[in-house]
């Protein structure tokens, strides 16, 4: 662990020499993509050892697939390799090294690798072989329309920016990023002959918030979190003694102090590629700069969500954008339970992250039920919506508690004991709730998929098809202009 943030720091300092000595007006895109993963191989080695030999081979034998398949069953090929290949390694460190411990690990980097892996295949498969008019406005804009050399591949996967915590990020963001294009900004009203602007505001603001933020995150966890064991939540004792109320309290407390360490290292990573120029996303309405463009959580929503969806939209961002975009949008059927059950695969092999998944199965269609049925009554007025909000963040804090709770434990039994313990109680009532409170059904067939949809990240994605400003393409035969006009109409539409 201290490997990985002294590695972590040294890649922040790194990001700000690779912005201003390895400029995209200074050098060439092959020196920065040589640099970039020559740093970050180097970290991985220094943090992991040779373990980081994975990542070597997890992407060199993808890329061999992608070649010698071609592009029509790529992405079959690269998504089973890829997840194989981590469930694997997986397998190999919980059952044989270290069940149970929480160190630093080199599968969590190759997570990261899997969904670039992953995402990489799908976008190549839709831009070099599906028919433009068949992809969704999501997929035609990430379409990626040339095969990546060898270089491009390794430094996508492996820059070290990104190699020991992510986040996921496009491949055409991430070539825009290097080839020095991420800064072109279209004029507001989206025209084809829109003329582009360039301007390059400094990140150094967005990298100091995201700094102080890492330093409370980590002093919290420091001191709090040692305090609040999630694990006293089965505590025999505690259970005998104490009153529901107050082990509702405390599994709420529990749960959030947990949170802290993921909001360090996820905000660390994002500060390390705004610091090397990546992840501007434009302006916001007052004319302020935007570097949220692979950020992965937001802390504030986070805290005071009032919905599951609420509370999913702004958890792991990069992580349900992965998943919607691999599995839940492509899959003929149960897209819900099969995109609940991909999460599961891909974080681990801890029962405990089956547990939370399934579980959160059922939360989020009970939630959904509830919402669509009963909500609307409670809108209309001011006090009213004031009170019902205040009830459902109390609800949704203490069913996000209850739904991870497996997921901190991670084995069967401790976590089964604390279930029993609350009788299952909300398994039982999510699932006389979806018994009283059927889900809404549209008429129209695309109404009745959006509706069904999980409470991914939709609102990001359609901000980012407009307001990022990565309009890149790795076909360096279609103009800036079409990448504009496609990312216009994927809003309107």
């Amino acid at each position: 662990q201290v490997n990985f943030v002294v590695c972590q720091l040294f890649a922040l300092l790194a990001a700000v020499w690779f912005r201003t000595y390895l400029h995209a007006s200074k050098t060439s895109p092959f020196i920065r993509h040589l640099v970039a993963t020559f740093l970050g191989l180097y970290l991985a080695l220094f943090c992991f050892g040779w373990y980081a030999l994975h990542f070597v081979i997890q992407s060199g034998i993808s890329y061999y697939i992608m070649i010698i398949i071609g592009v029509e069953n790529m992405h079959k090929y690269c998504f089973v390799f890829a997840l194989g290949y981590l469930t694997v390694c997986q397998i190999t460190r919980v059952y044989i090294f270290d069940y149970g411990q929480y160190s630093a690990d080199f599968s969590g980097p190759m997570m990261i690798i899997t969904q670039k892996i992953t995402s990489l295949a799908f976008e190549i498969h839709d831009g070099m072989f599906r028919r433009n008019e068949d992809l969704s406005p999501s997929q035609r804009c990430l379409a990626v329309r040339r095969m990546p050399s060898l270089l491009e591949y390794l430094s996508y996967n492996c820059n070290f920016m990104g190699v020991l915590a992510g986040p996921l990020c496009s491949y055409k963001d991430y070539i825009t990023f290097i080839e020095g294009r991420s800064y072109q900004q279209p004029e507001a009203n989206g025209k084809e002959d829109s003329k582009c602007q360039q301007t390059e505001p400094s990140p150094n603001m967005a990298v100091a918030q995201k700094l102080l933020i890492c330093g409370l995150s980590l002093l919290f966890h420091m001191t709090i979190t040692q305090t609040l064991p999630v694990e006293y939540n089965i505590d025999e004792h505690f259970r005998a003694t104490a009153s529901w109320p107050v082990r509702c309290f405390y599994l709420y407390l529990s749960l959030m102090a947990a949170r802290p360490k993921y909001y360090f290292a996820w905000t660390l990573a994002d500060a390390i590629n705004n610091a090397a120029g990546f992840g501007f996303r434009g302006y916001d309405k007052t004319g302020a700069t935007r570097w949220d463009l692979i950020s992965n959580l937001r802390i504030q929503q986070i805290e005071f969500s009032t919905s599951f969806k609420m509370f999913l939209d702004n958890w792991n961002i990069q992580t349900a954008l992965w998943l919607k975009r691999v599995c839940y949008e492509r899959a003929t059927f149960s897209p819900t339970i099969q995109t609940f059950i991909l999460s599961a695969i891909w974080h681990g092999v801890y029962p405990g992250y089956y547990l939370t998944f399934l579980t959160g199965v059922l939360m989020t269609l009970a939630a959904r039920a509830i919402r669509n049925n009963i909500r609307h009554y409670f809108v209309e007025s001011a006090a009213v919506k004031a009170c019902y909000d205040v009830v459902t963040w109390v609800a949704t804090q203490v069913a996000i508690s209850y739904t991870v709770v497996p997921f901190v434990l991670l084995s069967v039994r401790p976590s089964l004991t604390f279930y029993s313990s609350c009788y299952f109680c909300l398994h039982v009532g999510s699932i006389l709730v979806l018994l009283v409170f059927p889900l809404k059904r549209t008429q129209r067939s695309s109404q009745k998929h959006e509706s069904l949809q999980p409470a991914w990240p939709r609102k990001l994605e359609e901000e980012n098809l407009l307001q990022k400003n990565n309009y890149s393409t790795t076909n360096h035969s279609f103009s800036q202009s079409q990448e504009i006009s496609c990312r216009y109409q994927a809003l309107k539409q």
